[in-house]
């Protein structure tokens, strides 16, 4: 909003309003501004929680400590959802697609966990939502998605040309500083089902690959393989980060981890120089998403201050399920999103966890007449607090972890 201002109000040379038209200026605003509100109406939510006593209700699991956060205000993750979409608001370009898109992807799944939130403390449903509705909403947003990558004619990509033997295609053009001719190579902005893929020479893998034996077909079909792929991503990420809020400060700071490292990553793709530096796919119109993920890590550090050991306020689902799709959906549009199991390896494995003992129960359940597990308790971080583990050291080695998977991620743009 502050950046079409600047646009209608730029000929009258007012002090201060030329910063606007920067995007490092807007991100380390969107920062700023996300803390500030974070912190100023995080307070105040917490003691509306408090009066009107929207706590949690804690099933008694065995865990030491646990019955002590009985009452604690939940339904927190309004603060993220607002800490993140009034700085992206003010401070990005509401014409871009991709703004729109990731503000689109915030409050859909916001509202999804609010409603799932709502009825398990009003309406004392500890089942909440159903889960096929969830599902919905989730592969709602992921056609959402599609759609707009699809549709829109802002999304595109810049594909280097190759011959039939898949070498680079150059020609000569003049160098304008300093008028020498040099090769270039030969690119191409178009729509594409075109990916990262990393730890590869190319670095690059196309959906429609994978159905190249449909011929002709080959596009349309690789553009369905491409919508499936993003419905499975959407929704594995988003369940994944809910199963990772289960102690203070996990899920947040993980969020905060991998919104950064995405942060990064975003605004590479998004800047022509680095883009061909790194020798990686250059995204028209990316560079905007700096703001928005500026604001995201503003919002995640921010509820920290609260949500950290002995937390204040429970994200609840009205939180997880958004930071989850946040991610998931961003990865997609600056085409990270196979970056995502190494990124994200804590959400993976908080879900593999939940997954491999659901089946081994029921598989020795059905062989051996009587269900048998492998974890003390999953999702996995319970399974060390049952080993006696204090909660605070194990959010801290997950965090640990985290940054060296973020450090990792960061690193496969030059190892291939």
């Amino acid at each position: 909003m502050l950046y079409h201002l600047y646009e209608f109000l730029k000929g009258y040379d007012i002090p201060g309003m030329g910063m606007l038209q920067y995007i490092s200026f807007r991100s380390g605003a969107a920062i700023i501004l996300s803390l500030l509100i974070t912190m100023g109406f995080g307070k105040k939510l917490i003691r509306f929680l408090q009066r009107k006593q929207i706590g949690e209700e804690v099933r008694d699991l065995g865990l030491e400590g646990q019955l002590q956060k009985k009452g604690t205000p939940t339904m927190g993750g309004i603060i993220i959802l607002a800490s993140i979409i009034i700085p992206t608001i003010l401070l990005a370009r509401l014409d871009n697609v991709y703004i729109l898109l990731m503000l689109i992807t915030t409050a859909w799944l916001g509202l999804i966990g609010f409603a799932d939130d709502y009825i398990k403390v009003f309406l004392k449903d500890k089942q909440g939502l159903a889960g096929k509705f969830k599902i919905m909403g989730q592969v709602g947003l992921g056609l959402i998605v599609v759609a707009t990558l699809f549709f829109s004619d802002d999304v595109v990509v810049r594909e280097k040309q190759r011959d039939e033997k898949g070498l680079l295609i150059k020609e000569v053009v003049t160098n304008p500083q300093t008028g020498q001719p040099e090769l270039q190579v030969v690119t191409k902005e178009e729509k594409s089902t075109l990916t990262t893929l990393p730890f590869i020479k190319n670095h690059e893998f196309d959906y429609t690959w994978l159905v190249a034996f449909t011929g002709k077909y080959a596009e349309v079909f690789g553009w369905i393989v491409y919508a499936i792929a993003i419905i499975l991503i959407i929704t594995a990420v988003s369940n994944a980060a809910n199963l990772t809020d289960g102690i203070d400060g996990l899920a947040t700071g993980t969020s905060a981890i991998s919104g950064a490292t995405f942060g990064i990553l975003a605004y590479v793709s998004g800047n022509v120089i680095y883009a061909d530096y790194l020798n990686i796919m250059y995204i028209p119109n990316l560079g905007e998403l700096t703001v928005f993920i500026s604001a995201f890590i503003g919002a995640t550090v921010g509820f920290l201050w609260f949500n950290s050991f002995p937390a204040q306020v429970f994200m609840g689902d009205t939180g997880s399920l958004a930071l989850g799709g946040i991610l998931a959906v961003f990865a997609i549009i600056i085409r990270k999103e196979f970056l995502i199991p190494l990124l994200c390896g804590i959400f993976l494995v908080e879900n593999l966890s939940v997954v491999i003992q659901v089946s081994y129960f029921k598989y020795t359940k059905r062989k051996y007449g009587e269900g048998r597990r492998i974890f003390l308790m999953a999702p996995i971080h319970h399974h060390y607090q049952k080993k006696g583990i204090p909660e605070a050291k194990i959010v801290t080695r997950f965090w640990i972890v985290g940054i060296i998977l973020a450090v990792l991620t960061i690193v496969t743009l030059k190892m291939r």
